[in-house]
């Protein structure tokens, strides 16, 4: 259990100072999620085009560590995964549209997967307190990978978008409620 000193040790009362900084970025980020909320297709090509940049980010690197490896073999191949990766993320760039129909359909059969082993999970701990809560969350989940594989390729023009959207709104919420609580104490 912490204790007011072991709060005064990580830092707390600088955190309450800044406050107002936690406030500001999570209104930001609010309202940057309604904005994208506003154009989900815009939403869902930038991100891709995050995903993208990553991606060739990441290939480049493997290229610079592929010529650090010392067998000829060993090179071979991360110089050929990190073209490969590269590529992928000039892709990314150059058809974002079959970008987002490829994401958006591995998010979907990600989602049933998960579902399904969460739902299996929850009647394993059957007899176990709460058990069914973790079952329900499986069949949501199961649900929504459904649903998004059912509306797919359609779909995949705003899937990313809106998941990108409520994932900003929601952390600026939590974000400025964390700014809240620090004001308050």
């Amino acid at each position: 259990m912490a204790t007011s000193h072991d709060a005064k040790t990580i830092g707390f009362p600088a955190l309450q100072q800044k406050w107002g900084w936690f406030a500001g970025l999570g209104i930001l980020m609010m309202i940057a999620g309604l904005i994208a909320f506003g154009n989900l297709l815009a939403a869902t090509v930038i991100s891709v085009f995050f995903v993208g940049g990553v991606m060739v980010a990441g290939g480049v690197l493997h290229l610079i560590h592929a010529f650090q490896v010392k067998t000829w073999e060993r090179v071979l191949y991360w110089a050929l995964s990190g073209a490969l990766y590269a590529f992928a993320g000039v892709m990314a760039f150059v058809n974002p549209l079959l970008t987002s129909a490829v994401l958006t359909l591995l998010i979907g059969a990600a989602l049933i997967v998960a579902g399904a082993f969460r739902l299996w999970l929850g009647f394993t701990l059957r007899g176990m307190g709460s058990w069914g809560w973790v079952a329900l969350s499986g069949v949501v989940t199961l649900l929504a990978g459904f649903v998004i594989a059912a509306g797919w390729p359609v779909n995949s023009l705003w899937i990313l978008g809106l998941f990108l959207s409520v994932d900003l709104f929601l952390q600026g919420s939590s974000l400025l409620a964390f700014a809240i609580a620090l004001r308050r104490t």
